[in-house]
């Protein structure tokens, strides 16, 4: 028995060790051509597997480019590029494509609904039913906009409310012997906000190559604030000048703490006549409801009897 397995093993190896020198190595065109048949392969797999891909990417994506594409070749280039302004100013929500295809959606969805409710009415178009067609495509082309200057205004806003804090913030650390660059990227690192999140994309840009001035001056286009801009183009004017940058610091944080102080009169000389309107509109008819309510019922009672 164990002469046998022994036999069995040798004709084994024997048999391997044939194989093996019989096998020849392939040459270069085999080896490009299993290759190809490799690479083909993982192609074919990929354009099997499309199902693979999320829905936003097969679908949505496709549908938002091609209503955007559409809508950009009828409205004016001039519109086009304001909205794109507007986009920038308001932190870059959504892309120029993205928007003007919600935009289109809106219109199309409003004067729709209004036509699919005339049909499910059975009402027949006449001229007042056109107003209200025109009045619901009006009111789709105006939500998507007020939007967007929502957004503008609120981000302008706190860009404002931020910016003499940290401009008194930039002012201490250049008097306490830091540079300019060094100042900004404190103030960037102890606040937050969008104007913490746009001085660190300026520093970012003036890392990577770009000068200063640009950087700065493109600062202030995105943000669109009046006293940011007039800070920006005194730095920019000291350093041109030669002029010491924390003397203009001192004189700029003090003109915005100004400024802020004004802001805060003028709201609340506005705030009496803010007020008016709710007051004449909800708050007096419920006085005069509660004030006049018995006598009226009083008198009612007294005039049956």
């Amino acid at each position: 028995m164990l002469v046998a397995i022994i036999a069995l093993l040798v004709f084994g190896s024997m048999t391997a060790l044939v194989l093996g020198l019989g096998r020849r190595a392939p040459s270069a065109i085999e080896a490009r051509i299993q290759d190809f048949r490799t690479r083909t392969g993982v192609q074919e797999d990929g354009e099997t597997d499309l199902l693979s891909i999320p829905f936003g990417e097969r679908v949505i994506r496709p549908s938002v480019e091609a209503v955007a594409r559409a809508a950009k070749s009828v409205l004016p280039a001039s519109m086009l590029a304001n909205i794109e302004k507007q986009l920038v100013v308001a932190g870059a929500p959504m892309k120029v494509n993205t928007f003007v295809a919600i935009w289109a959606t809106c219109v199309v969805f409003m004067t729709g609904f209004v036509l699919f409710a005339m049909v499910v009415v059975g009402q027949a178009v006449g001229i007042q039913q056109a107003l209200a067609i025109m009045v619901f495509g009006a009111l789709g082309w105006m939500f998507p906009r007020m939007w967007l200057k929502g957004k503008v205004k609120a981000r302008q806003k706190a860009v404002i409310r931020a910016l003499p804090d940290a401009l008194d913030l930039v002012t201490t650390c250049v008097e306490a012997g830091l540079g300019l660059d060094a100042a900004l990227a404190r103030v960037a690192e102890k606040s937050k906000g969008p104007l913490a999140d746009e001085i660190s994309r300026m520093l970012r840009d003036a890392a990577m190559g770009k000068l200063r001035r640009d950087a700065l001056m493109e600062m202030g286009e995105r943000i669109g604030v009046e006293e940011l801009s007039s800070f920006i183009t005194s730095v920019i004017q000291a350093e041109q000048l030669g002029v010491g940058i924390a003397q203009v610091l001192r004189v700029q944080s003090e003109q915005l703490r100004m400024r802020r102080r004004q802001r805060a009169e003028q709201s609340a000389h506005e705030a009496p006549i803010k007020m008016l309107f709710p007051l004449v509109l909800f708050i007096f008819p419920a006085f005069m409801l509660v004030i006049l309510g018995p006598a009226v019922i009083r008198i009612a009672q007294a005039l049956s009897g």
